[in-house]
């Protein structure tokens, strides 16, 4: 019941941001209707709609997003139509020949000003094809968890809330520009400048979402506004990372320890019977753990936070294991190659772990959890009672007190002092250079990609002759063939080309080979000339390097000072698979 207020309350700040600016047009031009006739049905008619293609596009693939894309550009002629009716009485009549019926239900009577209820409900459902709301952290939550439990009432019911907060800000908001509107006519006599003026701004809304102002520079202006308060609103209300019932202990005075931490308890540990397969050891449960303290560690291979959390995992794995510590790797899938078995075997060889990796592919582990983050890090009491949680790479000196924490509760005595493991981490398992980071990650799929700047726009599941175009910083554009599909984009011919103008220390890009498993060789430049010392681990210093299998590939390090730099990779041969851009 909390998150369903949360999504209500992050809906309405909606108001506040400024990817909200091309809808207020459409919806102040029935700012004079009556409230049950105009206002009403049309914010109830872009409520549903928006929820209803949210919780389909959540779970539903490339088809949605192409019904979307559809259903985006029908509305857009129907707005277009508002918007030249409300300009004149004459261009109204004109432009309503054609679609007499759509206009006279759409459109407003010029001498009465009366409306229509199937008009308005018309227009909401228009303007919720078009809405893009501000994908704050609330939202991010409920649209992560749509995909990987599916789409479920229980979304679909998120999706309403968070609607409902967004209209209800709109219908206040109406409200009073209605009233000043109605001043406004009274007072100054220019009701028809006023009509005209809501015309205006109704096609340049209309423009702004035809050219993707919508979910572009506004929707990032919008983050950066709203979550912050988004956010502050889940640390303080969220739900706890694992269920919080715990079981009494039936200990006797023998039994209880002399020493106890004073670290929370947090929930129990779920049942880890979800795995597809286990690796490097045989299936554990939560009995079988009983008395040993326990490190749960959510990954998937191709995930750069999750690398550079692996040094640290290896090394206090090797260090208290004789004091009883285990540690279990939980690999929960990101991409879609990241399921097969073959790819995390490999992935685990490269990368050294010894200790037992539980494959998630159903997220069922993950789900058990209540997890929504990668890497995730769960410290176990020999009790089986989780104590202690790390969301995100980082936090290792107090993780590692914690895990002394317990080992010395489980002993019976105080932590003993002792140096922290300073693990040895190279190439792409290294820590970032977050004083010179200025980029993020980036995704290649039409799903999720943001910052794309080839003129031709992104197409989607079909072959598109691209050229790249000026970029500006943390934008990327494709030359050559390629096919855009949900998740990735693949060359589709000899020569094609990617780049990114980026500003960190280090560029990694998600790479797999041709469809038939075939390797395919690429060249890097930085600024239209080889890398020389700035190459990556999967780079030489002329920029050579070949994909071999699916996974993250460390393309740059500059060894210099960093700045901003224009990188590109030019495939020598169809086929390459690119998911997604990382930094350090």
């Amino acid at each position: 019941m909390l998150l369903f207020a949360i999504s209500y309350l992050a809906g309405g700040l909606t108001l506040l941001s400024p990817c909200i600016l091309p809808v207020l047009p459409f919806v102040f031009a029935r700012a004079e209707a009556s409230f049950w006739r105009g206002i009403l049905p049309m914010l109830a008619g872009m409520a549903a709609t928006f929820a209803l293609v949210a919780t389909l596009a959540a779970a539903g693939g490339g088809w949605v997003v192409t019904v979307n894309e559809i259903g985006r550009a029908a509305a857009v002629v129907v707005l277009v139509v508002l918007g030249l009716s409300l300009l004149s009485p004459v261009v109204a009549t004109i432009v309503a020949a054609p679609f007499v019926a759509l206009g006279i239900r759409l459109l407003p009577n010029h001498e009465t000003g009366e409306v229509n209820v199937g008009g308005s409900l018309l227009l909401g459902v228009a303007t919720g094809l078009l809405w893009a709301p501000c994908a704050g952290p609330v939202l991010g939550l409920v649209l992560t968890g749509a995909a990987l439990n599916g789409a479920n009432g229980r979304t679909t019911l998120l999706l309403v809330a968070y609607a409902a907060g967004a209209t209800t800000s709109l219908a206040v908001a109406v409200l009073a520009g209605g009233r000043v509107l109605a001043v406004m006519k009274r007072s100054l006599g220019i009701g028809e400048r006023i009509r005209q003026a809501l015309g205006i701004a109704v096609l340049a809304g209309v423009v702004a979402i035809a050219f993707g102002f919508d979910t572009g520079a506004l929707a990032r202006l919008s983050y950066a506004s709203t979550a912050g308060i988004e956010q502050s609103l889940l640390e303080r209300f969220g739900a706890s990372p694992a269920p919080v019932r715990q079981e009494g202990l039936a200990l006797n005075d023998a039994t209880v320890p002399a020493y106890q931490s004073r670290l929370p308890v947090e929930g129990a540990l779920p049942a880890l019977d979800g795995a597809t397969a286990w690796l490097n050891s045989a299936p554990l449960t939560t009995q079988s753990l009983r008395g040993k303290v326990v490190l749960v560690d959510f990954w998937t291979y191709s995930c750069i936070n999750c690398i550079r959390t692996l040094p640290y995992l290896r090394a206090w794995a090797e260090t208290y294991r004789e004091q009883g510590l285990v540690v279990i790797g939980v690999h929960s899938p990101e991409f879609a190659f990241e399921k097969k078995i073959d790819n995390v075997k490999g992935a685990i060889d490269r990368f050294g772990i010894t200790y037992p990796v539980a494959v998630d592919n159903e997220f069922r582990i993950w789900r058990a959890f209540r997890n929504n983050y990668w890497p995730a890090l769960y410290f176990v009491d020999a009790e089986g009672r989780i104590r202690h949680h790390q969301f995100g790479e980082g936090g290792y000196e107090r993780s590692e007190e914690v895990i002394r924490e317990l080992l010395a509760e489980t002993a019976g005595h105080r932590p003993a002092q002792a140096d922290e493991v300073a693990p040895h981490a190279s190439g792409v398992e290294a820590p970032p250079d977050l004083a010179a980071l200025r980029s993020g990650e980036t995704y290649l799929g039409y799903a999720q990609a943001t910052g794309f700047r080839s003129p031709q726009g992104l197409g989607m599941d079909q072959p598109r002759n691209y050229t790249i175009g000026d970029l500006a910083p943390n934008t990327w554009g494709l030359s050559g063939t390629w096919t855009i599909a949900s998740d990735h984009a693949e060359a589709k011919a000899p020569d094609a080309a990617l780049a990114y103008r980026f500003e960190a220390r280090d560029l990694h890009l998600v790479l797999g080979p041709s469809a038939d498993g075939r390797p395919v060789r690429f060249r890097v430049t930085l600024d239209g000339s080889p890398p020389g010392a700035d190459h990556g681990a999967d780079t030489n210093a002329d920029g050579y390097g070949v994909i071999a299998d699916t996974r993250l590939y460390q393309l740059v390090r500059q060894s210099g000072s960093v700045r901003v730099r224009r990188f590109e990779i030019r495939f020598l041969a169809p086929g390459a698979h690119a998911y997604a851009f990382t930094f350090g």
